[in-house]
């Protein structure tokens, strides 16, 4: 049993380290959420400023800002493309992060299982001999 308890150790670490390792890509993909959400308010506080500039200056910002709204346009549908699919990548890494943290659990329970299983058995080895110290008191008593 301490052949298993050894395997079990060792798995257990692997297991760990696959759990940190989901946790700290969960990490950083939020932290890439995080700055695409960034870059849409400040995408949106540029556009106020060009439609705070257009109205202010209707004749000289008319056609410039025409072309910047087009390309506001462009560029936050496709912020909200890439957005939408880091998402995606989220709810993938943690659902991977999910079933790691549960096969490690497991784990886990197998070695406390292994535990108390060695325990048993040394506590029902232990008794053994005090029932064998016990037999030859009991012996020699009645000798």
């Amino acid at each position: 049993m301490a052949k298993k308890s050894a395997e079990i150790a060792t798995l257990l670490r692997v297991q760990s380290w696959t759990v940190d390792e989901h946790r700290r890509m969960l990490g950083q993909m939020l932290g890439r959420e995080e700055s695409l959400i960034e870059d849409g308010r400040r995408m949106d506080r540029e556009l106020v400023a060009e439609q705070q500039v257009a109205a202010a200056h209707p004749t000289l910002a008319g056609h410039s800002y025409a072309a910047f709204a087009f390309n506001y346009r462009d560029r936050r549908a496709n912020l909200a493309h890439v957005l939408a699919l880091v998402r995606v990548e989220i709810e993938q890494q943690r659902e991977r992060l999910a079933d790691a943290y549960r096969d490690l659990k497991v784990l886990e329970e197998v070695r406390n299982n292994w535990r108390k299983a060695e325990q048993a058995e040394q506590a029902r080895i232990d008794q053994a001999a005090m029932d064998e110290v016990a037999q030859n008191l009991h012996r020699r008593q009645h000798k």
